[in-house]
């Protein structure tokens, strides 16, 4: 099981965000961030920030630092790490479990992720076999949407795209690509842009708690 940051909006809560930081970072990350989404008084939700595995990642000559999959190619649409995006997925697929396990419903519990953790939060959450509430995609794009599995009951959920118009890192037309992908797929999606690079801002983070808020309402 993934090491986690938890932090909680009520003592008693109803409902989970599981919530994944980009390359090189760890849970630290976005940890402190919840305040910042201005989420009502009744939103009772545990937050889970995990930590990425350490492993080489190939762009970065091999050296070892947290992340969710390897990187071989400055093009990050070519040769996606597919196998690696599958083996973090199964890991952010134990902590869906684990809250469930813990009375959370699996309709009230969304995933989150920056960058990498972006990717990885649309790769699980369209394959994960328990109906979920929705994913956000924050600076990130959608290297397996060509293996999504078009029948699973999570293929139609929520998605809540945020990037920033001068990302150097990662363009936002990869974002809007896997918005555009969604959007055709019948997916009921949000895309916002602000004007930053790879990063978030506290306007982005206000709509995303705007986004969640309703998601866990429905």
């Amino acid at each position: 099981m993934l090491d986690c940051i938890i932090k909680e909006t009520a003592k008693k809560t109803d409902a989970a965000i599981i919530w994944m930081h980009g390359l090189g970072a760890n849970g630290h990350d976005f940890a402190d961030i919840v305040p910042e989404l201005k989420l009502p008084k009744d939103a009772a939700i545990r937050f889970l920030f995990p930590h990425a595995p350490v492993m080489p990642v190939s762009v970065n000559n091999g050296y070892k630092m947290p992340a969710w999959f390897d990187i071989i190619h400055e093009d990050l649409e070519q040769e996606p790490d597919i196998e690696g995006i599958e083996k973090s997925s199964k890991l952010v697929a134990e902590l869906i479990d684990a809250e469930i396990e813990n009375g959370i419903n699996s309709e009230r519990i969304l995933l989150v992720g920056f960058s990498q953790g972006g990717v990885l939060a649309l790769h699980t959450a369209m394959r994960y076999n328990k109906k979920l509430a929705g994913a956000a995609s924050l600076s990130a794009f959608y290297p397996t949407a060509h293996t999504m599995l078009m029948n699973a009951v999570n293929s139609k959920i929520p998605v809540f795209f945020g990037h920033g118009s001068h990302d150097n890192v990662l363009p936002v037309t990869l974002g809007q690509k896997a918005f555009d992908f969604l959007k055709l797929n019948g997916n009921p999606v949000e895309m916002h842009t602000y004007h930053m690079q790879h990063s978030v801002c506290l306007e982005e983070l206000k709509a995303l708690g705007a986004w969640v808020y309703r998601q866990l309402a429905a």
